[in-house]
């Protein structure tokens, strides 16, 4: 049995004995303002459960997985971009983000977004687009103009 069986959460988007973690280490790739948790990870689980928060105007890393997210929207207002496609988001939403799907998500500038991300316990590295696979994606002026890189 885990140690922590409960954590009380202390104020929206923060748990006791959580601690607050740099979203990815400075200069790995390019993101603006954002902070990851990780909530629950033991090896029986198989996966880990985490929370990022995306200050205002920030946005995190474009990206890809060979590993499936499964994302719901706990705070604020935002969009996504997954695969081909770019929506908006908002409390309770729930977002899939398929195996090899280029995902992106920004907050909007009024508030931050803050969500749940639950991936496999063991899994690949972000895989960052190249010039070929921007010229694919920015073929979508909708796509091009939502992209922060």
């Amino acid at each position: 049995m885990s140690e922590h069986i409960h954590r009380r959460q202390r104020a929206a988007g923060l748990w006791d004995e959580v601690p607050v973690l740099a979203y990815k280490q400075d200069g790995a790739a390019p993101f603006r303002d954002v902070t990851r948790q990780v909530l629950f990870e033991h090896a029986a689980l198989g996966c880990q459960l985490r929370y990022f928060e995306v200050a205002p105007g920030g946005h995190s890393t474009l990206e890809r997985h060979e590993h499936v997210h499964a994302v719901m929207v706990l705070k604020g207002r935002g969009r996504a971009l997954v695969g081909g496609q770019v929506f908006a988001v908002e409390l309770h939403d729930l977002v899939e983000v398929p195996a090899l799907a280029w995902h992106q998500f920004r907050a909007d500038t009024d508030e931050p977004l803050g969500f749940l991300c639950m991936v496999n316990a063991v899994r690949d590295r972000p895989q960052l687009p190249d010039a070929e696979s921007m010229g694919e994606l920015c073929a979508d002026p909708a796509v091009a103009a939502f992209i922060r890189t």
